[in-house]
């Protein structure tokens, strides 16, 4: 079951493998995303070392989010894979020019999931190209439609 999708990173990427990750979070972060209080537009992955982070992603505070936690709406967050996985991604992000964006939030036995996408970056021409196609399959639905009525 999804929580949120960044829609944007289909219109800016070539998304060419996907990956399920876990996410370090903290109580108040699991409740304000079951509130769907999460953003993650701006967010991307980044490499520190040996491991991954979720940098970027906006999770509101819920009002009801216990005193004595401070929390921070912004901040970077761990995810977690497979050691095998986790080398694979950061050898094809350091040598072929790859990058690693979030593509959804969702829910997998009781627990929230980050998707991540190895993806290559579009030209503006590819993100025109990709308009018109899709401009052009839903005047064909239109069509189609309004014909067999």
């Amino acid at each position: 079951m999804s929580i949120v999708d960044n829609k944007k990173a289909f219109h800016d990427y070539f998304i060419e493998d996907r990956y399920e990750a876990g996410i370090v979070l903290e109580g108040w972060e699991v409740k304000a995303i079951r509130d769907s209080r999460v953003q993650i537009k701006e967010a991307y992955v980044v490499v520190r070392g040996d491991e991954l982070f979720l940098f970027g992603a906006h999770i509101s505070a819920l009002a009801t989010a216990s005193s004595f936690t401070h929390p921070e709406a912004v901040r970077t967050r761990k995810l977690l894979l497979h050691r095998a996985e986790v080398d694979k991604l950061i050898g094809k992000v350091e040598r072929s020019g790859y990058t690693l964006v979030p593509l959804n939030l969702h829910y997998k036995g009781g627990r929230v999931k980050c998707e991540i996408g190895l993806a290559k970056g579009k030209k503006q021409h590819d993100k025109r190209a990709t308009e018109k196609e899709r401009d052009g399959k839903r005047e064909v639905a239109a069509a189609m439609k309004t014909h067999s009525r």
